[in-house]
C-alpha cells in the first residue's frame, strides 16, 4: 500500500466507538478459558503439562473457517428480523457464553477436569463463531474507499477493544475477584463475569447494522428450497477458490504460510506466561496490575501507536520491523528468568513487549482485512485468522512440554521462541516483493480487494 499521513482526527468517526465495543466482546472469553482457568488448574494442583494441553482447546479457533459460511448465510430466527445477519449471531454466541460459564462455575478441575475441559472447550468454540461474525461485521462498518485510511485505525480500535476485554475484565478483574484482593472462589468468580458478557450483549443491541456495500451471497434457504450441492460450492468452495484466483496462487499461499507461523513464538510465550510469573515469586495481585491492567492498557496506547505508523509506512514494512521486535523482546522475559522477581525489570519487559506485540496484532488484523473479499467477508476472514490461529494454538498446546522437558529452564525456553519468528519474516520479505512493496509500488495495485 502507498500509505498517505491521516490526522488523529480520523478517531472521531464513531464508527470506531462500536469498534471498540465489540472488541471488547471478541477478547473477554480468551481469558475465561486461558489464563484465568490455568490459574485456577495451578491452584488445584494440576502440573504444568496439563495445563499446557488443556490449552489445545483453543485449536477451536483455527477451525471456524469449517462453520464460517454458515454464519455468512444462515439467518437466526427472530434474532435476524431485529438485529440483522451479524448482530444476530454475535448476540446468540455472547447468550451461548452465559450459560456454558455458569456450567463451568458449578464444577471443579479436581473434581470433574472433563466437564470443565468440556465447557471450556465450548466456550472456545462459541467465541471462535462469534470472531466470524465480528471481523465481519467490523469490515462491512467501512466503504472499500475508506481503507487506505480508516482500516489501520479500525485494525487499531479493535486491538484496543480486544485487550480492554481480555487485560482489564476477563484478566485483571477476574484475578481480583478469584486473587487475593477479593478471595472468592474461583468457580463464584467465574458465575460473576457472566454479568459482564449480558452488558456486552446490550451494547450489540444498540450498535447499527451496517450497509451492505458488495451485492452479498443469496442466504441459505432464501428460495426456500435447499439443494446440498449448490450450498457446498456457493458457501464453502466459492469462498476459498476466490481468494486464491484473485490473489494467485503463489501469493496467497505465501499469505497463508506467513499467518500460519508469523506467532508462533509469542502463542508459546503467553499461553505459559502466568505460570511463568507465579514460578519466578510474583503474587496474583501482581501478576493482575502489571500483566493485565498494565500491560493491557499500555497495548491500547501502542496499537494506536502502531495504526499511525501503519498508515504513514504501510503494513508489510511495518510487519517486518514488528516481527524482529516481538521475537526480539522475547530476550527480555530470558533475563527476567535469570534475575528473578524484581518489579521494575517486569514493568520493563512489559512495556517493550506490549508495544512490539501490539504493532504486530494492528499489522496482522489489517493485513488479513485487506485480503479478505466484501463478498465473503466472514468466511475469508474467518480462513486467514484460522490459519493464524492454527499455528498459535495447537503447537503452543505443547509449550507446558516443552518447559517440563527442558527441566525447568524457563530462559532456554524463551530464546527457543525468539529464534522461531525468523522464518516467518522469510516468507514475509518474500510476499512483500511479490506485492512490489520494496520497490516503492503501492501493495493495492496487485491486488483487487474484491
Amino acid at each position: 500500500m502507498q500509505p498517505r499521513v491521516h490526522s488523529l482526527r480520523t478517531l472521531l468517526d464513531r464508527r470506531f466507538v462500536v469498534v471498540y465495543l465489540i472488541g471488547i466482546s471478541s477478547g473477554f472469553p480468551w481469558v475465561l478459558h486461558g489464563s484465568v482457568l490455568a490459574l485456577w488448574m495451578q491452584s488445584e494442583g494440576l502440573s504444568r503439562s496439563a495445563i499446557g494441553f488443556i490449552g489445545a482447546i483453543t485449536a477451536s479457533y483455527a477451525f471456524n473457517w469449517a462453520w464460517a459460511p454458515l454464519i455468512d448465510r444462515i439467518r437466526l430466527p427472530i434474532l435476524f428480523k431485529l438485529f440483522g445477519q451479524r448482530r444476530s449471531w454475535i448476540l446468540f454466541c455472547q447468550g451461548l457464553i452465559i450459560i456454558l460459564l455458569l456450567l463451568l462455575g458449578g464444577t471443579s478441575p479436581v473434581d470433574n477436569l472433563f466437564l470443565v475441559g468440556l465447557c471450556a472447550l465450548g466456550i472456545a468454540i462459541v467465541s471462535a463463531s462469534q470472531d466470524v461474525a465480528i471481523d465481519a461485521y467490523r469490515v462491512m462498518l467501512f466503504h472499500r474507499e475508506e481503507m487506505d485510511e480508516k482500516i489501520p485505525w479500525a485494525s487499531a480500535i479493535a486491538t484496543a477493544g480486544w485487550q480492554s476485554g481480555y487485560a482489564f475484565i476477563g484478566g485483571t478483574l477476574a484475578l481480583m475477584l478469584g486473587g487475593e484482593t477479593i478471595g472468592l472462589p474461583w468457580p463464584t468468580a467465574y458465575r460473576v463475569l457472566t454479568l459482564f458478557v449480558a452488558l456486552l450483549m446490550v451494547t450489540v443491541m444498540f450498535s447499527p447494522e451496517p450497509l451492505e456495500h458488495e451485492a452479498a451471497p443469496k442466504p441459505l434457504g432464501a428460495d426456500g428450497k435447499v439443494r446440498p450441492a449448490n450450498w457446498l460450492k456457493d458457501t464453502v468452495i466459492d469462498p476459498f477458490t476466490e481468494f486464491f484466483s484473485r490473489c494467485g496462487f503463489k501469493l496467497a499461499l505465501g499469505i497463508l504460510v506467513f499467518l500460519f507461523s508469523f506467532r508462533l513464538g509469542e502463542a508459546m510465550l503467553g499461553r505459559m506466561s502466568l505460570v511463568f510469573y507465579v514460578e519466578l515469586g510474583f503474587t496474583t495481585e501482581q501478576i493482575a496490575f502489571y500483566s493485565k491492567f498494565f500491560g493491557g492498557f499500555m497495548t491500547i496506547v501502542f496499537a494506536l501507536i502502531g495504526a499511525f505508523v501503519n498508515t504513514r509506512f504501510g503494513i508489510v514494512r511495518g510487519m517486518v520491523v514488528g516481527g524482529i521486535a516481538m521475537a526480539s523482546s522475547n530476550l527480555l522475559y530470558a533475563l527476567m528468568a535469570e534475575v528473578g522477581p524484581e518489579p521494575w525489570l517486569f514493568v520493563v519487559t512489559l512495556l517493550i513487549d506490549n508495544f512490539t506485540q501490539a504493532f504486530a496484532t494492528v499489522c496482522a488484523v489489517s493485513f488479513i482485512s485487506y485480503f479478505a473479499s466484501r463478498t465473503y467477508t466472514g468466511t475469508q476472514f474467518a480462513l486467514m485468522t484460522s490459519i493464524s490461529n492454527f499455528g498459535r494454538t495447537t503447537l503452543a498446546a505443547s509449550s507446558g512440554a516443552i518447559v517440563d522437558g527442558l527441566g525447568g529452564n524457563w530462559a532456554l525456553f524463551f530464546i527457543i521462541t525468539t529464534v522461531m519468528v525468523i522464518p516467518a519474516l522469510l516468507i514475509l520479505i518474500w510476499v512483500g516483493k511479490m506485492l512490489k512493496v520494496f520497490n516503492g509500488d503501492a501493495s493495492k495495485d496487485a491486488v483487487n480487494t474484491g
